[in-house]
């Protein structure tokens, strides 16, 4: 499997690039405000916080590039605490060595002389303190994007309407879905039956039909019938797995509702979801 690119737009945690290329500066000057009490602002201060500047881009496009890595090699279900340690170890060790390192290059190559000995006992504390909020916005974005999806999901399985539209005589009527027992297919007909009793013939298929409603309230048992939640009071098993719908005793149906045994676990799962 290929290395993601440092680069690369990942839908879970979009916005990020633009949120660190502008964020970044900021907290290189932040880190400045309170490392140094007294600031003098001139050249060679505008060149090391570009210097420093462009180390924490570079820091950042590692600390992105270890948690694309590890999304695809250890997610973060089902083993959250694991993926997290992991990944804290990972990116302190790789950043903040990053910066040392370069720093220390950096210095010699500046100053001749290696880094003091403040940069480690104070300016990588404090940024260290910024890379728990780098890798807290990632895994912030990355649970807000699954609950938005999961939000997503269920609006999509919410019917359009509160009712469905039936035709009788010259009248276009809305059968509420609380009030709809069941759908049948009968001579080539399909038939909503609601709870009040009455029958209305649709110029729909049982197919179609199907796509309009929501599948946590309605269950297409076979091929001819399609049956509300509210009228399903039990099943029982028959032979080679099929099952036997059991109704409310004022449902009058022309037959038997069975569910073949490829469709019994569906079935099953529908009539008693888990959590």
């Amino acid at each position: 499997m290929a290395s993601p690119n440092l680069l690369s737009r990942r839908v879970f945690y979009h916005p990020d690039i633009w949120v660190f290329l502008i964020a970044i500066p900021f907290i290189s000057a932040f880190n400045y405000y309170l490392t140094y009490s007294n600031i003098q602002f001139n050249s060679f201060l505008l060149l090391r916080f570009t210097i420093d500047t462009l180390q924490g881009y570079v820091a950042w496009l590692l600390v992105r590039w270890i948690i694309f890595s590890l999304d695809q090699k250890i997610p973060y279900k089902p083993d959250f605490l694991r993926r997290i340690v992991i990944q804290m170890i990972t990116t302190m060790i790789v950043g903040l060595g990053f910066l040392a390192l370069s720093t220390e290059l950096l210095s010699v190559l500046i100053k001749g002389e290696t880094a003091p000995i403040h940069f480690y006992t104070k300016d990588l504390v404090i940024i260290s303190i910024w890379f728990f909020v780098i890798n807290g916005y990632y895994v912030g974005m990355f649970f807000y994007r699954q609950w938005e999806s999961a939000e997503t999901e269920k609006q999509s399985l919410k019917p359009e309407m509160d009712g469905f539209p039936v035709r009788t005589g010259n009248q276009l009527l809305l059968v509420k879905f609380s009030e709809i027992d069941l759908f049948l297919v009968e001579e080539d007909y399909v038939q909503l039956i609601s709870s009040s009793g009455k029958n209305y013939l649709l110029d729909l298929s049982l197919d179609k039909i199907e796509q309009k409603l929501s599948p946590m309230d309605f269950f297409r048992v076979n091929r001819q019938y399609m049956v509300s939640r509210q009228i399903v009071t039990g099943f029982k098993r028959l032979e080679n797995g099929k099952l036997l719908v059991q109704v409310r005793c004022d449902i009058k149906s022309p037959q038997e509702l069975t569910v073949s045994r490829t469709k019994a676990p569906a079935f099953k799962s529908w009539f008693l979801p888990q959590g």
